[in-house]
């Protein structure tokens, strides 16, 4: 008989949801691409919940120019007014704005950074993600002291839609934090 797989229980029961845990979540990744990529995401969830995100993710793909952050930090109104059309996304007027006003800050964070990964891990304990060792999702918190600081940092810059806790979650995705349960397989 087959091993059962354990899993964080945030994600069981729907095969999107745990393709997405088990391939990507808590992955360590310095792309800046799919930095950007979560970035975009996870403001977008604001208020909402992953899985709506998740859902929708191949839709964003394409309204947002393949996540790629040169052309989404040159959106015009138009663009938005397209994207307000845009059935397969949320259509959050605000969120897209930020999306496209976060794509320039991350842009001229990349600049100064020589990497948008560079400026996050200049947060870390040194400049190394965090293993965690949760034993039950009741562990698992909502932001640190590092969620606190990137979020502020960025706010100063001009972020939207990137306060603590979406950068916690974040940082969960990018792998930045490792919150998988110590008994998921994943861990």
């Amino acid at each position: 008989m087959p091993k059962e797989i354990i899993r964080c229980n945030w994600c069981i029961g729907d095969p999107l949801y745990e393709k997405y845990h088990d391939e990507e979540w808590g992955k360590v990744t310095h792309d800046d691409k799919v930095l950007f990529e979560f970035l975009v995401l996870e403001s977008a969830q604001a208020g909402l919940s992953w899985i709506t995100i998740l859902r929708k993710r191949e839709n964003y793909r394409k309204a947002f120019a393949n996540f790629d952050a040169k052309k989404v930090a040159k959106f015009d109104d138009a663009k938005v007014e397209e994207l307000m059309q845009n059935e397969g996304i949320i259509r959050n007027r605000l969120k897209i704005k930020a999306a496209i006003s976060n794509a320039k800050i991350f842009l001229e964070i990349q600049k100064e950074y020589n990497s948008f990964d560079a400026f996050l891990y200049s947060f870390m304990p040194n400049n190394k993600p965090i293993v965690n060792k949760r034993k039950s999702m009741r562990d698992i918190v909502a932001s640190t002291k590092e969620s606190d600081d990137i979020s502020t940092a960025l706010k100063k810059r001009g972020f939207k839609f990137f306060g603590t806790t979406i950068c916690y979650a974040h940082m969960q995705a990018t792998g930045m934090v490792n919150d998988h349960i110590v008994s998921c397989h994943c861990y």
